[in-house]
């Protein structure tokens, strides 16, 4: 092998997906994974502020995975895959058996409908984006991503247990928000993916002050403040669906990029 083909060998590898499997980002997409099993058996017993509080945590610990796997150069593609199938239980099947033991159960035959359409809609989400990471531009998701989805239905769960509201009367609220979640998920409307934002380069002093302020506001009531969050987000798809289509731009994510997205995180 000459020097020239050999540097091209090199300039490769990095591209591609080692095949060996690392203890360290696994650890998060493991934890991730418990918190969404943590979820379900809260719901089996009841405690559905646990429950909601498990699903948040994943969200957390899902969104480390990827950044731990590429400060530490232990990218895998047995990391991708793990990291699809926790994802899957956590945002895909807790979300939805936990809102149909919560209140769906009480609509019969429409609640296991609205549960089952929100876990194939999660199922579908995950596995469009494992095909078309390439093809996507980077700043934008296609469709509402999994974990926003979790926590548009978990948090309106854990909103109503907190402010203790009947669940009986929130049966019907939680059947056309899993709908929504689910149908948003395998949507073609484009979500700001935030992947633009480098953790690495160097920012005013105002946005480490907006950071501190945000995570105060959380702190004040977090099941109102999360929530409120996720519906202005899980609903900004639309608007910017409408804004670039009014503008004439293109409103279809795939092909604007060729780009690979940064970030495994956030499916």
């Amino acid at each position: 092998m000459n020097p020239q083909e050999h540097s091209e060998h090199a300039e490769e590898v990095p591209s591609r997906l080692r095949k060996g499997i690392y203890v360290l980002p696994n650890l998060f997409t493991l934890a991730a994974l418990f918190g969404g099993f943590y979820a379900i058996v809260m719901a089996m017993n009841n405690q559905y502020e646990a429950s909601a509080i498990g699903v948040f945590a994943a969200m957390v610990l899902d969104s480390l995975d990827g950044r731990v796997a590429r400060m530490t150069n232990t990218q895998s593609a047995f990391g991708a895959q793990m990291d699809s199938l926790a994802d899957m239980v956590s945002f895909g099947a807790a979300p939805a058996l936990i809102s149909y033991e919560w209140a769906l159960k009480d609509l019969g035959r429409w609640g296991w409908f609205a549960a089952f359409v929100y876990c194939a809609c999660a199922a579908l989400r995950l596995a469009r984006f494992n095909v078309n990471t390439s093809v996507v531009d980077k700043r934008f998701f296609q469709g509402l991503p999994s974990p926003a989805a979790a926590a548009l239905v978990m948090g309106f769960v854990w909103l109503v247990t907190v402010l203790d509201i009947n669940k009986a009367d929130m049966g019907w609220l939680i059947f056309a928000l899993s709908l929504y979640a689910g149908l948003t998920m395998v949507s073609n409307v484009p979500f700001y993916s935030f992947k633009d934002f480098r953790m690495r380069k160097s920012v005013p002093f105002a946005v480490i002050v907006s950071i501190a302020l945000i995570i105060a506001v959380i702190n004040i009531h977090p099941p109102i403040v999360l929530f409120s969050l996720f519906m202005a987000y899980g609903f900004s798809g639309y608007a910017v669906y409408a804004w670039r289509r009014a503008k004439g731009l293109p409103t279809s994510v795939i092909s604007t990029s060729t780009d690979e997205p940064d970030e495994k995180g956030l499916h």
